[in-house]
């Protein structure tokens, strides 16, 4: 079993992603937004960092490396619809950071997550 911090600012994708991992065995924390997920980072380690790239505030981007920062054996995942845009934006993303891009099916994630977690 993963601990794992959910970011994801829309409501019905994190409830739902959120159940989907907690079913496939995961303890999973899910935030609204990247200022509460940097909270929890700062408070607790987890084992991965699954995060939606597109956010208002401090997006995922920005999320990963002050997580990263925090804690460089974190494993982070970007899941995101606009991975090609947001990712060539310019803004450098913490080292063996995967993208998962929407949609995707939820056995997609789970099999996405097992596979980081073993790398």
């Amino acid at each position: 079993m993963s601990k794992i911090l959910l970011a994801e600012d829309d409501d019905a994708m994190r409830t739902f992603l959120a159940a989907s991992l907690r079913r496939a065995g995961h303890d999973v924390q899910d935030y609204e937004d990247g200022e509460g997920a940097l909270e929890a980072l700062e408070r607790e380690v987890f084992d991965l960092l699954l995060t939606d790239i597109v956010m208002p505030g401090i997006d995922g981007i920005e999320l990963a490396r002050r997580g990263a920062e925090l804690d460089p054996a974190m494993k982070i995942v970007f899941i995101t619809g606009f991975a090609a845009v947001a990712l060539a934006g310019g803004a450098p993303t913490p080292a063996g950071a995967k993208v998962l891009s929407k949609p995707f099916h939820l056995r997609e994630l789970v099999t996405e997550v097992e596979r980081v977690m073993a790398a």
